[in-house]
Formats: structure tokens, sequence, C-alpha cells
């Protein structure tokens, strides 16, 4: 009995002792777990301390600062954090495993430092909608919280390179890096990813579902290897500037429901044929450069709710299959028969081949915008009764509104702007009670329109009636009836006076009353009751005289687009707020001095001044800005020197300063300058020599010297690649010496090749972004240029793309002009070398100028004979070659047919018509119409007596064929001044104010 109690008490003393052990790990591995406990809320405290609240920066509406209900609690060294707002914890370890920071109000950056990464057992991170500063993502993410599953940085401004690291979080099943960058701050720089670093996050990431990269600058092609990524559900890759072919196979990927490449304008691709295995959700192709037949399986696309293949190149032909994808809420197929690259105008679509749509019975967006339909207005849409949005605008609808719109009751956006509807806007269009935007411009409506009734939708906040043919009908007393618009457009609505219901608009933000009779001054109230709320405000073309009480400061608060061009308004310029991006108040009377406060505009994109009676010195400030891309002074009476334009490389893309009395030199610092397009220095009073500097510019395409005090050689460039883009050039009215430049004109192939495909015209477009406001506007600006050519002068308001000019006139040019050189130029529509000192032959290289409208050679020593290659030049309209030495018989047939009798005079030596001088027999007819190009040896002989025959006809053909090619082509808007323009020392050397 002894040995059992023994015995007994070994076993419970080993008992005790085991379980002292248990509770020994026990408490310690509980006070191990409360201490990491405490440094991990120790981390989001010093995490929550790196960073600034600002409201502003969360564009959620209901964001609000999560972290600033973060507090210590007890002692000071103990904290709950697993309460806090935002926070989720490991209930069994207690570890943070969970932090949803979206729209938290965050603003500062995150480095490699941050306390952030002392979290190292987070699974799921969400800092989306905040603002990191455009700090760089730390690689740490990927060494320290190899955890995580779940990691959301979108809409954060982070910027520069995506680090590799990244690729090493091998359990991630989100990943959404969309949304930072410049396209959401205009001050921002992108994120970047290499194809390397994408291949590594593809091959790594092995059960990755959602991938979101969008606005992700790629410059690269779809790896292939993502056809691999089967568990895929969501890839989103938008504005990523992606190329090449999009892999087929992706389209197959067995999970995959979202797939969103938009906006990717080189990725190229096609859709193959769909089975009903996929399970597509979103298909969204739009804007890219995918073409191809739409396949007629796409019909089984079942559980497809969005689509868009908008701004693609896919044949027009469209499916009725696609009636079947019954689901479908979402369906934009705006510009849907655009053919690039293709002359011809692209199919017409009638409603039958869109008929389909009307089993769409579930749609709420429809855009059919820019797809050529003709006819009346669409029947399917009767039946489409859930629709919220309708854009059926840039087509070419006939007819009236139909009445029965009004029983799209859900209907809140409806544009139809830019057809050709016609009639009274309906009375039933307004009980449209949940209409919230309306755009009815640029049709042909017409009658009488009571504004009160556009009281009757409540909601309403954009309304846009613009270039119409209404009439409205403004009663007074309508203030408590109109609802608070946001938006309002009625430019060109024959109106005589400002509507008194703007008294009472206090939400007002956008307002345009352009291109109406409003005369008078701007009364107080307009801007009383939207001082803190008007972002844009458009009253050109009136006959505006000034502001009630003539306002020093301009009294809105936050506006920044302000367009009062050709109006009748006098005394000083306005200053305009901090906020202002856009100052046009051209063609006005304005006068005085520019104030210098212009220079502190930090945001100022645009300042026209042009066409005012300002003068003075130009601020020495002026100019500075980085952000300035279009400087328009023209027209005025400014003198002094140009300012230091571009101390620093900037934004400046276009800057006209003709006709003022400025002096000097062109300042060395517009060299900087490297994204000008535009520069205009014509009608001064300028002393220098040629800048060659200006060669180096990248983007400049248009130069004007004309009219000044320039002097000198124009020698030899440094390299070959000076002017690339040279377009136009008029050196024209200055004391220039020396022989023709041809080391330049050899440089400038923009001379040599037009790309018709290009564009219409010249212009410069300045898009600009109001962040707070969640807006973009942009302001295009036409090249406005006046030009000697066909014998007048020529002022192209729209100068067409197509142009191609060099004026070297009334200069002192000496030697031949270059005859291999020149010839080479075969874009040229316009020469002119008149009024030098040219000698040598005329070279019949320049029958290779194809295009050439207008040749003036005249007034120099030019001694020869006229080739008589020259007369195949079949769209020449002008051509003088008046007071030179030239001798023998004028060529023969097409255009030369047409030019009179002034186009040779002052050449004793030439003969037959239009001169009344006959040639005679010992004057030979040249032996060929065509004379031999001495660039490529080519000749052929043709007998005179051969050619006349043809003579008559051939100049039909010519004639005929200039003129198809002018309406075609030449829809240029210019006007000609009968001022013929006159020979050295007989014209005065500016023409200020002409």
């Amino acid at each position: 009995m002894g040995m059992e109690s023994w015995r007994s008490k070994f076993i419970s003393l080993h008992c005790f002792i085991f379980l002292s052990l248990i509770a020994t790990h026990c408490f310690l591995f509980v006070q191990t777990q409360a201490l990491a406990q405490v440094d991990e809320c120790s981390a989001l405290l010093q995490f929550k301390e790196s960073f600034a609240i600002n409201k502003s920066v969360s564009a959620d509406p209901l964001a609000y600062p999560k972290v600033s209900f973060w507090t210590r609690e007890g002692d000071g060294n103990r904290s709950n954090c697993c309460s806090w707002d935002g926070v989720e914890c490991d209930e069994d370890f207690g570890h943070v495993v969970g932090l949803d920071l979206r729209s938290s109000c965050l603003y500062g950056s995150i480095n490699s430092s941050n306390t952030l990464f002392r979290l190292v057992h987070l699974q799921r991170l969400d800092l989306s909608d905040n603002h990191f500063n455009f700090s760089q993502i730390p690689s740490r993410f990927g060494h320290d919280l190899s955890s995580l599953t779940y990691l959301n940085l979108s809409y954060s401004l982070f910027s520069g390179q995506i680090p590799s690291e990244i690729s090493k979080l091998s359990k991630l099943s989100t990943l959404d890096l969309s949304f930072n960058g410049p396209k959401f701050d205009a001050y921002g720089i992108p994120l970047k990813l290499t194809k390397a670093n994408m291949r590594s996050l593809v091959q790594n990431l092995t059960t990755i579902k959602q991938l979101h990269l969008n606005w992700v600058e790629m410059y690269f092609t779809v790896p292939d290897i993502l056809v691999n990524a089967s568990s895929l559900t969501s890839l989103q890759l938008r504005d990523c500037e992606l190329n090449g072919e999009f892999p087929v196979g992706i389209f197959h990927l067995p999970n995959l429901e979202v797939l969103d490449v938009n906006g990717n304008s080189n990725l190229t691709g096609y859709f193959p044929n769909f089975n009903k295995s996929n399970v597509f959700k979103k298909l969204n192709v739009g804007a890219t450069n995918f073409s191809g037949m739409l396949p007629a399986s796409m019909g089984n696309l079942h559980s497809l709710n969005f689509l868009d293949i908008s701004w693609c190149h896919f044949y027009p032909l469209i499916p009725s299959s696609l009636g079947n994808l019954t689901q479908l809420n979402y369906l934009d197929m705006i510009s849907f028969n655009d053919i690039p690259n293709n002359n011809s105008t692209g199919q017409l679509v009638s409603e039958y081949s869109l008929s389909w749509i009307a089993s769409l019975t579930n749609l709420y967006s429809l855009s059919l915008w820019a797809n050529k339909f003709r006819g009346k207005f669409p029947s399917f849409v009767a039946n489409l009764t859930q629709l919220s949005f309708l854009q059926l605008g840039g087509n070419e609808i006939t007819g009236q509104i139909p009445s029965w719109l009004m029983n799209l009751t859900q209907l809140t956006t409806l544009y139809l702007v830019g057809n050709n509807l016609s009639g009274a806007i309906p009375r039933s269009l307004f009980q449209l009670q949940n209409l919230e935007i309306l755009d009815l411009s640029s049709n042909s409506l017409s009658g009488q329109v009571e504004f009160d009734q556009f009281s009757q939708p409540k909601k309403l906040k954009e309304l846009r009636l613009a270039y119409n043919k209404l009439s409205l009908q403004i009663i007074t007393n309508l203030s408590a009836t109109v609802p608070q618009l946001e938006l309002l457009d009625l430019t060109s609505c024959n109106l005589t006076e400002f509507p008194e219901f703007l008294k009472y608009q206090s939400e007002l933000r956008f307002l345009q009353l352009s291109d109406n009779n409003i005369q008078g001054q701007i009364p107080k109230w307009v801007w009383n009751a939207t001082r803190e709320t008007l972002l844009l405000l458009d009253l050109s073309s009136n006959f505006l005289t000034g502001f009630d009480q003539n306002p020093i400061n301009l009294p809105w608060q936050n506006l920044y687009a302000l367009d009062l061009r050709t109006n009748m308004l006098q005394g000083s310029l306005p200053i305009p707020p901090q906020s202002i991006i856009n100052y046009v108040v051209g063609s006005n009377h304005y006068s005085g001095e520019i104030s210098p406060s212009f220079c502190n505009l930090n945001h100022l994109h645009i300042l026209d001044l042009s066409n005012n009676s300002l003068s003075g010195m130009l601020p020495q400030c002026l100019g500075n800005s980085s952000a300035l891309e279009i400087l328009m002074l023209m027209n005025n009476s400014f003198h002094g020197s140009i300012p230091q334009i571009c101390p620093v490389a900037n934004s400046l893309k276009m800057v006209d300063l003709s006709y003022n009395q400025l002096q000097g030199k062109v300042p060395r610092s517009m060299a900087n300058c490297t994204r000008l397009e535009f520069l205009n220095l014509g009608n001064n009073h300028m002393r220098d020599i040629f800048p060659s500097w200006l060669g180096a510019l990248p983007a400049l395409q248009f130069l004007s010297l004309r009219s000044n005090g320039f002097h000198g050689m124009i020698g030899k460039y440094a390299t070959n690649h000076d002017f690339p883009k040279l377009c136009i050039i008029d050196l024209s009215d200055n004391g220039f010496s020396g022989v023709l430049p041809s080391n330049c004109l050899e440089n400038w192939n923009s001379m040599k090749f037009v790309d018709e495909s290009q564009q219409t015209y010249f212009q410069v477009i300045s898009t600009s972004y109001n962040n707070s406001a969640k807006y973009s506007y942009s302001f295009s600006y036409p090249y406005s240029i006046t030009t000697f050519a066909k014998g007048v002068e020529l002022k192209f308001i729209w100068t067409p793309y197509l142009l191609r000019f060099i004026d070297f006139s009334s200069n002192r040019f000496e030697g031949e002009i270059p005859a291999g050189v020149i010839g080479n130029l075969r874009g040229l529509l316009f020469l002119n070398l008149s009024n030098n000192a040219l000698t040598g032959l005329i070279p019949s290289s320049l029958w290779n100028l194809t295009a050439l409208e207008s040749l003036d050679l005249s007034r120099n020593q030019l001694s020869g004979r006229i080739p008589g290659n020259l007369a195949q030049l079949t769209f020449l309209e002008y051509f003088n070659v008046s007071y030179n030495h030239l001798w023998g018989p004028i060529p023969l047939g097409q255009q030369f047919g047409t030019f009179l009798e002034d186009s040779f005079q002052g050449n004793s030596g030439l003969c037959g018509k239009p001169l009344s001088k006959k040639c005679d027999s010992s004057i030979s007819l040249p032996p060929s119409i065509f004379e031999e190009d001495e660039d490529s040896g080519f000749q052929i002989a043709l007998d005179w007596y051969v050619v006349l025959p043809g003579v008559v006809s051939g100049l039909i053909v010519g004639v005929v064929a200039g003129n198809f090619w002018t309406s075609k082509n030449h829809e240029w808007f210019f006007e000609k001044f009968s001022r013929k323009r006159q020979p050295r020392g007989t014209r005065g050397r500016r023409g200020h104010r002409n």
C-alpha cells in the first residue's frame, strides 16, 4: 500500500508538472500573441500618423476618414485595434488580417519604411480611392505581405514602375492597380509595367481570379501566357497602350466572365466563334482596332449583360442572333460603321438592320451615336421600356420626335444631338419625370418653345437646345418653377437678353449663351447666383459691351473656362480667378496693358487676347507658366521685346504675336518649347538673323517671320534633322540675302509627302481636366494664317492639312533656284520666290510638284525658256513669271491656256499666247511638251503636231479634274482680298490692321 501511495504521488507530481508546463506554454503563447497584437496596433497607429486627412481626395460621396477613430485605450500600451473601423482580425490568433481603408481621405506618400509592412499576416488590403501623392508602389509589398490574397490600390495616384516583387504574392486572387496616374490627375505620372514583369505576374499568380490593370502603361502585346490563366474570372486592361494582336485563346478561358480592353487603339483582334459554355457577362473592346465579322455565335452568350463594340472596325453586318442576348443591360455601338482608311462614306444603316434590338427588353443603356442611321426615328426603341440612357446623336434621323417617347418612363438621359430632326418639340417629352439630361442641339427643330415647359421634369439637370431654329418664349417670374440646372446651353437660340430665371440658378456650373443677339452689359444678377458654382461661361459672339459695375476682378471664384470672344467689350482686361484654365477674350475692344497678375495664373492653358486694342510692353514673366499651351496676342499694339518664353521646357503648342510693334530678337529661350507647333511673329518690327536653332523643335509645323527686319544669309544647319515637321514657312518681306538655302529645303520632309488621312485641318487641341468637377473640357484652335498666293492675299481661318507652302518673296536672295532639291518637295501647293534677285533657268524639275496650285517667280532676273513640261501641272491655278529675262515661246496646253497676259509681261523675249507678240519662224518651238527631268533623266519626245490636236481636250480634262479635286479636298474657309501684291518699294512694309 505504501508503494501504491508513492506511485500515486509520483503520478500526481508528473501531472502537476505537465499541467504547469501546458499552463506556462499557454501563458507564454497568449502573452506573445498579446505582444504581437500590441505591435500590430502600434504599427496601425504609426501608419495613421504618416498621412494627412483631406476630404477632397476621395471621390466617393460617402467617403470619410476611418483612421480618425483609431485611438489607444487603457494605459496607452494596450489597444483593441480589432474593433477599429476598417480593421479585421483573425479570430483564433488576433492578428490583423484585413485592412479596408478605401475612400478614407488619406493624403501622403507610402515608402518602404512605412509601418504598414509590419502587418505580415495581412490577407486583404484595400487602399483604393485615396491620394498617395504619386509615390511608387514599394517593393516591400511583395517581400513582407506574402499572405495577401486581395490587394486593391486603384484610384490612389500611385506612379512609376510596378515593382517586379508584386509577382511574389503567389496567393493573390485579386490584384487591382487600376486608374492611377495622369488620366485621373493632369499633373501625375502613369503607372508602368514591363512585358517581363507582366509575364512574371501571370506565371506566379497561379490562383489569380481578378486582374485589373486599367490605365497602366504597357506598350507591348498581350502575353500569350494569359491563355493559360484558367482561374481568371475578370481581366481588365483598358487604356493601357497595348498593341499587336490580342490572343484569341483568352476568349476561351473557361471561367472568364469580364473582359475589358477598351481604349487600346493599337490593339488588333477579332471575335472567335463562341459556344454555349462561355460564361461572359461583360465584353468591352470599345475604341480598339478589333475588326472582322461579328460571328452569329455571339447569340450563344446568354449570360452577357454588357457589350461595348464602339469605335471599332468590325464589318458593318450585324447578325440578328444578337437579339438572343436577352439579359443584356448595356449596349454601346457608337460609330459601328466607321471604316478607317477608306474614302467611301460607309454603309448606311436602316432600321431593319437594327430591328433585333427590339428583343433586348432589359436594356437600360443604348448608345448608337454616329452609326450612319438614316430614316425616321427608330421604332424599335418603343419596345425598350426599361431604358434609362438613350444616345442616338450624330446620325441622319429625320422627321419629328415621336410622342411615344413619353412611355419610356425610366429615361434619365436622352441625346438626340446632331440629327436632322424637324418640327416642334412635342409636349409629351416634358412628361418624362425622371429626365435629368436632355440634348436636342444641332437639329432643325423649329417653332415657339415656352420655356416654362422645362419645369415639368423636376429632376432636369442638363439642357442643351443649341443650333436649332427655335424661338424661346421665356416669361417673367419663371424662377419659382424652373428646376436647378447644372448645365444650360442655349447657343444660337435667338436670345436678345439674359433669361431672368438665371437669377435663381444657384447650382449652375456650365452656362453657354454664345451666338445670340444679347446686347449691353452683363447684369450683376447673372453672377450673383453663380458666384461660387460656375465653372464654364461662354458668351461669345454677342453684342456685349461690358460688366455691370465694371469689376476689376471676375466675380466667379472657381471659374476655369471663360469665352467672351467676338463681342464689343471695352475697358481694361478683367482679372480672372486663380482657378482659370482658359481665358479667351479675343475680338473685342479691350485696351490698356496686360496686368502682371496674369503671370500668377499657374493653371492657365489658353490665353487669347487677340484682335483688341491692347498696348504697352508684354510682362516679362508672360509665358513662364509650365501649363500654358496657347498664347494668342496678335492684332494689338504691343511694343518692346518678346519675353523669355519657355525659360524651361513647358507645354506651349501655339504662339501668335503677329501684327504688333514688337522689336528686338527672337528669344533663345524658345528652344525649350519642345511641343511648339505654331509660331507666328509676322508683321512686327523685329531685327535679327534667321533663328536656325528653331529647327531643333520636333513638333514645329508652321513658322512665319514675314514683314519684319530679319536679315543675313540662311546658312547650313548643324544636323540633318532640322525642322522635321515643317509644313508652312513664310519669310517674305524681310532682308534675307545669299543663295536659297538648299540644305534646309532638303531636310523638310513634311513637304515631300502629305498623308491625306491624317486630319482635315491644322489645329491645336487643348484639353483640361477639372478633377473636383470630374469634368474634362477640350478647346480647338485652328491654324489661322494670312499669306500672298494666287496673286492676292489669302486669309485661311481654318488651314487645310493638305496645305504646304514656301514664301521667300520680297527678300534679297540671289543665285539659281536649286533644281534637284526644289523638285523633291512634291507636297507643295504654293511656292512664292518673287521679288528677289534670282538668276539662271526656271528648273524643269518643278514639273514634279504635281499638287502645285500657285507658282510666283516674278520680279527676278531669271533667264532662258519657260519649261514646256510645266503645262502638265494640271492643278496650277496661278502662274507668274513677269519681269524677268525670259525668252522663247510660252508653252501651250492645259492650264497655260488660262493664264492672262500680265503673268508674262516684262519679258521682252517671250512670245505666243496670251501675249500679242507672235513667235516668228526664227524662234523655234520647243521640240517636246516634256523636257528632260534632270533628277530622273526621263524624257518623252512628242512632236508638237501630234500634241496640238489634244490640247483642247487636255485643257478641259485638266480644268474639270482640278475643280473636282478642289471641291472634294479644298473645303477651305478663306477670305480673298482684292488688293494685289505690289512690287518691292511701291507698297508699305507692314499692313498692321489691314
